[in-house]
Protein backbone atom coordinates (compact mmCIF):
# COMPACT_ATOMS: atom_id res chain seq x y z
CA UNK A 1 0.00 0.00 0.00
CA UNK A 2 1.30 3.44 -0.91
CA UNK A 3 2.01 6.07 1.74
CA UNK A 4 -0.87 8.18 0.43
CA UNK A 5 -3.30 5.27 0.62
CA UNK A 6 -2.23 4.59 4.21
CA UNK A 7 -2.92 8.22 5.12
CA UNK A 8 -6.37 8.11 3.52
CA UNK A 9 -7.50 4.75 4.90
CA UNK A 10 -10.24 4.65 7.53
CA UNK A 11 -9.56 3.25 11.02
CA UNK A 12 -11.50 0.14 10.06
CA UNK A 13 -9.37 -0.33 6.95
CA UNK A 14 -6.20 0.14 8.98
CA UNK A 15 -7.34 -2.48 11.50
CA UNK A 16 -8.13 -4.92 8.68
CA UNK A 17 -4.80 -4.28 6.96
CA UNK A 18 -2.72 -4.63 10.10
CA UNK A 19 -4.49 -7.77 11.30
CA UNK A 20 -3.89 -9.40 7.90
CA UNK A 21 -0.26 -8.27 7.88
CA UNK A 22 0.47 -9.32 11.46
CA UNK A 23 -1.30 -12.67 11.57
CA UNK A 24 1.12 -15.21 13.04
CA UNK A 25 3.87 -12.64 13.63
CA UNK A 26 6.07 -12.55 16.72
CA UNK A 27 5.55 -9.98 19.49
CA UNK A 28 8.65 -8.09 18.35
CA UNK A 29 7.40 -7.94 14.76
CA UNK A 30 4.03 -6.65 15.94
CA UNK A 31 5.66 -3.98 18.11
CA UNK A 32 7.94 -2.89 15.25
CA UNK A 33 4.92 -2.60 12.96
CA UNK A 34 3.11 -0.50 15.59
CA UNK A 35 6.13 1.79 15.94
CA UNK A 36 6.25 2.13 12.15
CA UNK A 37 2.55 3.04 12.03
CA UNK A 38 2.30 5.37 15.02
CA UNK A 39 5.82 6.48 15.97
CA UNK A 40 5.92 8.51 19.21
CA UNK A 41 2.11 8.59 19.29
CA UNK A 42 2.22 5.03 20.60
CA UNK A 43 2.45 4.00 24.27
CA UNK A 44 2.26 0.84 26.36
CA UNK A 45 -0.09 0.86 29.33
CA UNK A 46 1.54 -1.47 31.86
CA UNK A 47 0.40 -2.73 35.24
CA UNK A 48 3.94 -3.92 36.08
CA UNK A 49 2.20 -7.08 37.23
CA UNK A 50 3.05 -10.76 37.14
CA UNK A 51 3.27 -11.02 33.34
CA UNK A 52 4.59 -7.57 32.46
CA UNK A 53 8.28 -8.38 32.16
CA UNK A 54 7.99 -10.22 28.84
CA UNK A 55 6.21 -7.38 27.04
CA UNK A 56 8.47 -4.74 28.53
CA UNK A 57 11.53 -6.70 27.45
CA UNK A 58 10.20 -6.84 23.87
CA UNK A 59 9.56 -3.10 23.93
CA UNK A 60 13.03 -2.42 25.31
CA UNK A 61 14.46 -4.52 22.48
CA UNK A 62 12.53 -2.58 19.81
CA UNK A 63 12.44 0.94 21.32
CA UNK A 64 13.61 1.55 24.90
CA UNK A 65 12.40 5.14 24.64
CA UNK A 66 8.76 4.26 24.01
CA UNK A 67 6.52 6.01 26.55
CA UNK A 68 5.25 3.57 29.19
CA UNK A 69 2.13 4.52 31.15
CA UNK A 70 1.55 3.23 34.69
CA UNK A 71 -1.63 4.08 36.62
CA UNK A 72 -0.86 4.25 40.34
CA UNK A 73 -4.29 3.63 41.86
CA UNK A 74 -3.11 4.27 45.40
CA UNK A 75 -3.89 0.66 46.25
CA UNK A 76 -1.05 -1.21 44.60
CA UNK A 77 1.11 -3.61 46.58
CA UNK A 78 4.30 -1.82 47.61
CA UNK A 79 6.12 -4.66 45.83
CA UNK A 80 4.52 -3.57 42.55
CA UNK A 81 5.81 -0.01 42.91
CA UNK A 82 9.28 -1.31 43.69
CA UNK A 83 9.07 -3.69 40.74
CA UNK A 84 8.09 -0.84 38.40
CA UNK A 85 11.31 0.96 39.29
CA UNK A 86 13.66 -2.03 39.38
CA UNK A 87 12.35 -3.64 36.18
CA UNK A 88 12.47 -0.33 34.29
CA UNK A 89 16.09 0.13 35.32
CA UNK A 90 16.95 -3.49 34.48
CA UNK A 91 15.55 -3.13 30.95
CA UNK A 92 16.84 0.38 30.34
CA UNK A 93 13.41 1.93 29.79
CA UNK A 94 13.79 5.68 29.64
CA UNK A 95 10.24 7.11 29.61
CA UNK A 96 8.04 5.51 32.29
CA UNK A 97 5.19 7.87 33.22
CA UNK A 98 3.13 7.41 36.40
CA UNK A 99 -0.39 8.82 36.62
CA UNK A 100 -2.66 9.05 39.66
CA UNK A 101 -6.41 9.37 40.21
CA UNK A 102 -7.74 12.81 41.07
CA UNK A 103 -7.75 13.03 44.88
CA UNK A 104 -10.99 14.98 45.06
CA UNK A 105 -12.76 12.46 42.84
CA UNK A 106 -11.59 9.56 44.99
CA UNK A 107 -12.60 11.40 48.15
CA UNK A 108 -16.06 12.11 46.71
CA UNK A 109 -16.92 8.47 45.95
CA UNK A 110 -14.66 6.57 48.33
CA UNK A 111 -13.96 8.73 51.40
CA UNK A 112 -13.23 5.74 53.65
CA UNK A 113 -11.23 3.74 51.08
CA UNK A 114 -13.54 0.72 51.22
CA UNK A 115 -15.54 1.09 47.99
CA UNK A 116 -13.88 -2.06 46.64
CA UNK A 117 -15.82 -4.11 49.18
CA UNK A 118 -19.23 -3.02 47.90
CA UNK A 119 -18.71 -1.80 44.33
CA UNK A 120 -15.36 -2.82 42.84
CA UNK A 121 -16.45 -1.62 39.40
CA UNK A 122 -16.89 1.92 40.68
CA UNK A 123 -13.62 1.67 42.60
CA UNK A 124 -11.74 0.66 39.44
CA UNK A 125 -13.51 3.37 37.47
CA UNK A 126 -12.40 6.24 39.69
CA UNK A 127 -8.95 4.91 40.60
CA UNK A 128 -7.79 3.39 37.30
CA UNK A 129 -10.07 4.02 34.34
CA UNK A 130 -10.65 7.76 34.72
CA UNK A 131 -6.90 8.51 35.07
CA UNK A 132 -6.30 6.66 31.80
CA UNK A 133 -7.93 9.47 29.80
CA UNK A 134 -5.32 12.11 30.68
CA UNK A 135 -2.57 9.49 30.45
CA UNK A 136 -3.46 8.73 26.82
CA UNK A 137 -3.71 12.35 25.67
CA UNK A 138 -1.50 12.84 22.63
CA UNK A 139 -1.42 9.15 21.72
CA UNK A 140 -3.14 7.59 18.70
CA UNK A 141 -2.54 4.01 19.82
CA UNK A 142 -1.68 1.98 22.89
CA UNK A 143 -0.23 -1.45 23.43
CA UNK A 144 -1.85 -3.85 25.89
CA UNK A 145 -0.56 -7.02 27.52
CA UNK A 146 -3.74 -9.07 27.09
CA UNK A 147 -3.55 -12.70 25.97
CA UNK A 148 -6.20 -15.08 24.65
CA UNK A 149 -5.33 -17.78 27.18
CA UNK A 150 -6.73 -15.55 29.93
CA UNK A 151 -10.16 -16.56 28.64
CA UNK A 152 -13.39 -14.67 29.20
CA UNK A 153 -13.70 -11.66 26.94
CA UNK A 154 -10.06 -12.07 25.90
CA UNK A 155 -10.45 -15.45 24.24
CA UNK A 156 -11.00 -14.03 20.74
CA UNK A 157 -8.81 -10.94 20.83
CA UNK A 158 -7.43 -9.70 17.50
CA UNK A 159 -3.92 -8.31 17.21
CA UNK A 160 -5.20 -4.81 16.44
CA UNK A 161 -8.47 -3.12 17.46
CA UNK A 162 -9.98 0.35 17.16
CA UNK A 163 -11.46 1.35 20.49
CA UNK A 164 -12.96 4.72 21.45
CA UNK A 165 -11.00 6.69 18.85
CA UNK A 166 -7.67 4.97 19.46
CA UNK A 167 -5.99 1.87 18.13
CA UNK A 168 -5.09 -0.91 20.54
CA UNK A 169 -2.31 -3.34 19.74
CA UNK A 170 -2.09 -6.73 21.45
CA UNK A 171 1.32 -8.29 20.63
CA UNK A 172 0.99 -11.21 23.08
CA UNK A 173 -2.44 -12.54 22.06
CA UNK A 174 -1.08 -15.81 20.69
CA UNK A 175 1.29 -16.66 23.53
CA UNK A 176 0.46 -19.32 26.10
CA UNK A 177 1.31 -19.25 29.78
CA UNK A 178 4.08 -21.74 29.03
CA UNK A 179 5.43 -19.45 26.31
CA UNK A 180 5.62 -16.57 28.78
CA UNK A 181 7.34 -18.65 31.42
CA UNK A 182 9.89 -19.83 28.85
CA UNK A 183 10.53 -16.26 27.68
CA UNK A 184 11.09 -15.03 31.22
CA UNK A 185 13.58 -17.85 31.81
CA UNK A 186 15.38 -17.40 28.47
CA UNK A 187 15.74 -13.66 28.96
CA UNK A 188 16.62 -13.94 32.66
CA UNK A 189 13.89 -11.45 33.53
CA UNK A 190 13.33 -10.66 37.20
CA UNK A 191 9.86 -11.82 38.29
CA UNK A 192 7.38 -9.77 40.26
CA UNK A 193 8.19 -10.50 43.95
CA UNK A 194 4.67 -11.78 44.63
CA UNK A 195 4.82 -14.49 41.98
CA UNK A 196 6.95 -16.61 44.30
CA UNK A 197 4.23 -16.22 46.93
CA UNK A 198 1.61 -17.78 44.67
CA UNK A 199 0.13 -14.74 42.90
CA UNK A 200 0.13 -15.34 39.10
CA UNK A 201 -2.13 -12.32 38.44
CA UNK A 202 -1.62 -9.11 40.41
CA UNK A 203 -3.72 -5.98 40.67
CA UNK A 204 -4.59 -3.79 43.65
CA UNK A 205 -3.99 -5.46 47.00
CA UNK A 206 -7.63 -5.42 48.28
CA UNK A 207 -8.85 -7.27 45.18
CA UNK A 208 -5.98 -9.71 44.61
CA UNK A 209 -5.78 -13.17 46.15
CA UNK A 210 -4.16 -16.45 45.27
CA UNK A 211 -6.15 -18.28 42.54
CA UNK A 212 -9.37 -19.94 43.62
CA UNK A 213 -9.14 -22.19 40.55
CA UNK A 214 -5.59 -23.44 39.92
CA UNK A 215 -6.42 -23.73 36.21
CA UNK A 216 -7.48 -20.07 35.96
CA UNK A 217 -4.69 -17.65 36.83
CA UNK A 218 -7.12 -14.73 37.09
CA UNK A 219 -9.50 -16.49 39.50
CA UNK A 220 -7.85 -14.67 42.40
CA UNK A 221 -9.01 -11.30 41.08
CA UNK A 222 -12.17 -9.76 42.56
CA UNK A 223 -13.08 -12.95 44.40
CA UNK A 224 -16.77 -13.04 45.27
CA UNK A 225 -17.78 -10.68 42.46
CA UNK A 226 -18.84 -11.35 38.87
CA UNK A 227 -16.04 -9.13 37.60
CA UNK A 228 -13.32 -10.08 35.13
CA UNK A 229 -11.78 -6.77 34.04
CA UNK A 230 -10.68 -3.59 35.76
CA UNK A 231 -12.54 -1.61 33.10
CA UNK A 232 -9.72 -0.21 30.96
CA UNK A 233 -10.89 -2.37 28.07
CA UNK A 234 -14.64 -1.92 28.49
CA UNK A 235 -16.64 0.37 26.24
CA UNK A 236 -17.76 3.61 27.81
CA UNK A 237 -21.40 2.53 27.99
CA UNK A 238 -20.41 -0.67 29.80
CA UNK A 239 -18.61 1.12 32.63
CA UNK A 240 -20.27 2.36 35.84
CA UNK A 241 -21.14 6.01 36.19
CA UNK A 242 -19.67 7.36 39.41
CA UNK A 243 -20.24 11.07 38.82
Amino acid sequence: MSALAMVLETPEQKVERLNAELRGKSPQEIIRAAVREFGRRLTYVSSFGAESAAMLSFIAEVDAGMPIVFIDTGMHFHQTLQYRDSLSAHLGLTDVRTFHPVKDEVKAVDPKGVLNKTDPNACCEVRKVRPLGPALEGFDAWITGRKRFHGGGRANLPVVEYFENRFKVNPLVNLTQEDLQALVAERHLPPHPLVAEGYPSIGCWPCTARPVDPNDIRSGRWVGFTKEECGLHLKRQERPRVF
